[in-house]
């Protein structure tokens, strides 16, 4: 991955650093369906609100919907949406993340098995990569109602292949997307 911008701390261009000089913008999806459900997201939104360099400047609405793929008899999960302000990079963002789940006890035993905390960093700013371990735009948001819906509330303008979020979600089944009276603050 290479990136025009230095890091803020040593000089040195991204992945080495891990915070910029500059401030980007990111999105994150959020879901939880294991447990409390929404202390898991509320706590997920603390967390990330603690980063270094790192503030929240919009949470969308808590949204209900069925899991999609992995094992049965899952439960419902929650699903919300953040945006965020960061001088972290894209790679040091993706770990704190990593971090904020497994000190939720996410663990990882099958893929799209049941989760207590799921957080994905699906856009940060307009970069495009695909380095291992991180793909942005996230390479299966664009088509996924759960992940679209909350971010739609909170940045509908936000184009991710082309397309802005609420003409993404126009074009995506909602008939699983249902907004909760629950609320992240």
């Amino acid at each position: 991955m290479t990136c025009s911008r230095r890091c803020a701390a040593t000089g040195s261009e991204p992945p080495v650093c891990s915070v910029l000089a500059e401030a980007s913008r990111a999105l994150i999806a959020l879901g939880s369906n294991l447990g409390r459900r929404r202390e898991h997201l509320q706590a997920a939104v603390g967390g990330v609100s603690r980063l270094p360099g790192t503030r929240v400047l919009a949470t969308s609405r808590i949204f209900e919907t069925q899991p999609v793929g992995g094992p049965g008899g899952q439960g419902a999960y929650l699903n919300a949406g953040v945006l965020v302000e960061t001088r972290l990079t894209a790679p040091a963002l993706l770990g704190a993340l990593l971090g904020l789940e497994a000190g939720r006890g996410r663990e990882r035993r099958e893929r799209w098995g049941p989760r207590t905390l799921d957080l994905d960093l699906i856009a940060y700013d307009n970069l495009t990569c695909d380095a291992p371990g991180l793909t942005l735009p996230h390479p299966r948001a664009a088509g996924r109602a759960f992940v679209i819906g909350p971010l739609c509330d909170i940045a509908p303008e936000w184009v991710i292949e082309g397309q802005t979020l609420s003409a993404r979600l126009q074009s995506l089944d909602q008939s699983e997307l249902r907004v909760t009276r629950l609320r992240l603050d």
